[in-house]
């Protein structure tokens, strides 16, 4: 089965760094779209980033200049470097991905989630 493995979450301070990687693994052809989501409480889930196969980017308005999202295609895995970050970057990280398996499914798969907590 296509499963997508989070790793990467933690607590820090107010103006510290953190690095997430996701890594699709299972029976995969290829994978287009990727992206980072995140959700607090009491709140919608947004997008935070997403990047093509190709390598076009977007980020939300909330996150340019301090976040940076990349991908590694021969491994299959994106990752999300967020800088300088502040207590509204408190939420619950996802990435997504589009994937086609061998046998010709085409949907969108989710990680499991892993928590950022940005203390003041």
């Amino acid at each position: 089965q296509v499963q997508l493995v989070e790793s990467g979450g933690g607590l820090v301070q107010a103006g510290g760094s953190l690095r997430l990687s996701c890594a699709a693994s299972g029976s995969i052809s290829s994978i287009n779209d990727m992206g980072w989501y995140r959700q607090a409480p009491g709140k919608q889930r947004e997008l935070v980033a997403a990047i093509t196969r190709s390598g076009r980017i977007n980020y939300a308005d909330s996150v340019k200049g301090r976040f940076t999202i990349s991908r590694d295609n021969a491994k299959n895995t994106v990752y999300l470097q967020m800088n300088s970050l502040k207590p509204e970057d408190t939420a619950v990280y996802y990435c997504n991905a589009e994937i086609l398996t061998h046998w010709g499914t085409r949907r969108d798969y989710w990680g499991q989630g892993t928590q950022v907590t940005v203390s003041s």
